[in-house]
């Protein structure tokens, strides 16, 4: 690990002025930030990035507090450990697919340390990027070894020119539930909804998973109250059955009048670079009742862009059948 400055702001704005809008070789920031440093720490040992300076959010008041809002949504900061993200949605039924996300995620251990905002911008861990003497195009090479190399676990869906998998669990869950994530930077505040925050490689820079610029933190997000009527669940599938990354998964909220479907939300996991939203499912479900025949019908139209690699066409079906299972679910909620 190269040797950095550490410093310890205790305020928002203190930390934004120690963030200087200056790239390395690559277009990268040079100075880091910290929160729960699950990955970072991980990415610094293994010289998957260098710094300069990491500025520990750590000692700012508030970003580590969730709160209901006055019309039953969320107020979630940045520096809410998942363990705390999920004991806080005990037994809260609306809230019940970032609840599941949230202690979906890797050991106990990892999630009292591990943040929401860490968990959100980690970075990829298909083993090519995470190899140190790898140069793939994720860290500034010429190729994406996965597309014709160990692509197993890589993208099924918006794919190209890099094939990672985004690998949070919380960012489907929040990008179904409709969330807003707020970032700081010396400009101000700015808001924008979570799934715009998120970038495919072949939209924008491909050595970037969001568009934080190198001057921003994330503080927090907003989550609005489900309407009435709604239930919600996170369905993940991982090879081990212990802590481990998704094979593929689904967030899905879905709003009922009786056993018709008012309207849903479907984001899968696992299987794209980005939280991948299902849009035409979405409206295809809607109208239509709550029965296997819409489930399959919903699962063939979420898989039906989809362009495997090599290794992982399986990716298809699990996908589909954990689509299935997801919405079966909310029938016994």
């Amino acid at each position: 690990m190269k040797p950095f400055a550490l410093v310890h702001p205790t305020s928002v704005d203190e930390a934004v002025t120690q963030l200087p809008a200056e790239h390395d070789e690559l277009g990268m920031p040079k100075t880091k930030v910290l929160a729960g440093g699950q990955d970072l720490v991980t990415e610094l040992k293994e010289h998957l990035v260098e710094a300069d300076t990491i500025v520990d959010l750590k000692r700012i008041p508030g970003l580590d507090k969730i709160e209901r809002t006055a019309d039953g949504g969320l107020t979630i900061g940045a520096l809410v450990t998942l363990t705390e993200l999920e004991e806080a949605l005990a037994g809260d039924g609306p809230f019940a697919v970032l609840r599941e996300a949230a202690g979906s995620i890797a050991s106990p251990q990892i999630r009292s340390q591990g943040t929401v905002g860490g968990n959100l911008c980690q970075r990829p861990r298909c083993w090519y990027y995470r190899l140190e003497d790898a140069k793939c195009l994720k860290k500034g090479g010429d190729e994406c070894f996965s597309y014709g190399g160990m692509n197993k676990f890589n993208a099924i869906l918006g794919g190209g020119p890099s094939y990672i998998v985004h690998p949070s669990d919380l960012a489907p869950a929040l990008v179904a539930l409709g969330a807003t994530i707020r970032l700081a930077s010396p400009r101000g505040e700015r808001a924008l909804p979570l799934g715009e925050f998120f970038t495919l490689p072949s939209e924008a820079d491909v050595l970037r998973e969001n568009v934080l610029e190198a001057d921003e933190i994330v503080v927090g997000l907003d989550v609005p109250a489900p309407a009435a009527g709604t239930r919600s669940t996170y369905l993940k599938f991982r090879e081990r059955g212990s802590y481990d990354f998704a094979l593929s998964s689904a967030a899905l909220c879905v709003t009922l009048s009786g056993n018709t479907i008012d309207s849903a939300r479907l984001v899968l996991g696992g299987v794209a670079p980005i939280p991948w939203r299902c849009t035409s499912t979405e409206e295809l479900v809607a109208g239509k009742p709550m029965d296997q025949a819409t489930w399959k019908a919903a699962a063939e139209d979420a898989l039906s862009d989809a362009d495997p690699l090599e290794q992982n066409e399986f990716k298809v079906p699990l996908t589909q059948g954990v689509i299935r299972r997801a919405f079966e679910s909310l029938t016994e909620a």
